[in-house]
């Protein structure tokens, strides 16, 4: 499963901002925060660690988890990139529609001038 995958359910993007609020949780401090089972939430971690999108590292009885800072960053360049698409498109858009508008103007001034 790939970041975007992993990030399309609720529940794992509430993660990702737990994490991101928090530095690092331990899995109970992350279990405690939903209403739904701990075997349910240690899912859907794992479907984050599969994605690479958290890490884990297990310290004594705990497991602590942190957001990826290269997956981060790999989302990060992806926004960016798709953000730029878009704002030249807007930007086309833009100069499509001035023209547009402006043939229109010129249109009506010169029907008045006809009359």
């Amino acid at each position: 499963m790939d970041m975007f995958e992993a990030l399309a359910d609720p529940t794992r993007r509430h993660i990702v901002e737990l994490l991101a609020a928090n530095g690092e949780l331990a899995a109970t401090a992350i279990y405690e925060q939903f209403h739904v089972s701990p075997q349910a939430v240690s899912q859907h971690l794992k479907v984050l660690r599969e994605a690479k999108v958290v890490e884990m590292e297990k310290r004594a009885q705990k497991h602590v988890y942190r957001l990826n800072p290269q997956a981060l960053s790999e989302f990060e360049a992806w926004v960016q990139h798709t953000k730029q698409r878009w704002e030249k498109s807007f930007t086309a858009l833009d100069q499509v529609l001035e023209r547009k508008k402006k043939k229109l103007a010129q249109s009506k001034e010169e029907r008045k001038a006809e009359q």
